[in-house]
Protein backbone atom coordinates (compact mmCIF):
# COMPACT_ATOMS: atom_id res chain seq x y z
CA UNK A 1 0.00 0.00 0.00
CA UNK A 2 2.75 2.58 0.63
CA UNK A 3 4.75 1.39 -2.36
CA UNK A 4 1.83 2.11 -4.46
CA UNK A 5 1.07 5.66 -2.29
CA UNK A 6 4.99 6.69 -3.37
CA UNK A 7 4.61 5.79 -6.75
CA UNK A 8 1.22 8.07 -7.47
CA UNK A 9 3.09 10.85 -5.70
CA UNK A 10 6.59 10.47 -8.01
CA UNK A 11 4.50 9.98 -11.12
CA UNK A 12 2.40 12.94 -9.93
CA UNK A 13 5.45 14.94 -9.12
CA UNK A 14 7.38 14.09 -12.21
CA UNK A 15 3.91 14.82 -14.79
CA UNK A 16 3.94 18.54 -13.15
CA UNK A 17 7.57 19.15 -12.91
CA UNK A 18 7.23 17.89 -17.13
CA UNK A 19 4.01 20.37 -17.58
CA UNK A 20 6.11 23.32 -15.81
CA UNK A 21 8.96 23.61 -18.17
CA UNK A 22 6.96 23.93 -21.12
CA UNK A 23 7.51 26.88 -23.57
CA UNK A 24 4.80 30.12 -22.81
CA UNK A 25 1.26 29.47 -25.14
CA UNK A 26 0.84 32.86 -27.03
CA UNK A 27 -2.14 33.27 -24.65
CA UNK A 28 0.26 33.85 -21.93
CA UNK A 29 2.84 35.86 -23.76
CA UNK A 30 -0.33 38.35 -25.02
CA UNK A 31 -1.29 38.26 -21.22
CA UNK A 32 1.94 39.24 -19.25
CA UNK A 33 2.20 41.56 -21.97
CA UNK A 34 -0.93 43.23 -21.18
CA UNK A 35 -0.03 43.01 -17.17
CA UNK A 36 3.50 45.15 -17.98
CA UNK A 37 1.76 47.48 -19.75
CA UNK A 38 -0.85 48.12 -17.09
CA UNK A 39 1.85 48.50 -14.41
CA UNK A 40 3.67 50.76 -17.08
CA UNK A 41 0.33 52.98 -17.35
CA UNK A 42 0.04 52.74 -13.31
CA UNK A 43 3.40 54.10 -12.97
CA UNK A 44 3.18 56.59 -15.19
CA UNK A 45 -0.19 57.74 -14.03
CA UNK A 46 1.29 57.79 -10.10
CA UNK A 47 4.05 60.09 -11.64
CA UNK A 48 1.87 62.46 -13.55
CA UNK A 49 -0.42 62.72 -10.09
CA UNK A 50 2.59 63.20 -7.87
CA UNK A 51 3.36 66.64 -9.16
Amino acid sequence: MKKSIFTAIALALFTISISSCREKTTAEKVGDAVEESVEEVTDEIDDATKK
